[in-house]
């Protein structure tokens, strides 16, 4: 996350290079799949125990009916 961070800055700066600026586009591109499957693995982890169901886990409280 870092390092999309601070290469979203940079692109935002509007002081790479073209070539730089489209290098940058692809790494966050990789970056940002790389993270989206984190997320989706990690949440496919978590479960809450509820009565003798497995359920996902839901972050905001709400249940997932």
């Amino acid at each position: 996350m870092a390092e999309l961070a601070q290469l979203v800055t940079q692109m935002e700066s509007g002081q790479l290079p073209l070539e730089a600026s489209v290098a940058a586009y692809a790494r966050g591109s990789e970056l940002v799949r790389y993270c989206a499957a984190q997320l989706e693995k990690v949440e496919s982890q978590v479960k809450v125990l509820e009565g003798e169901m497995l359920k996902p886990f839901s972050a905001d409280g709400e249940d997932d009916v």
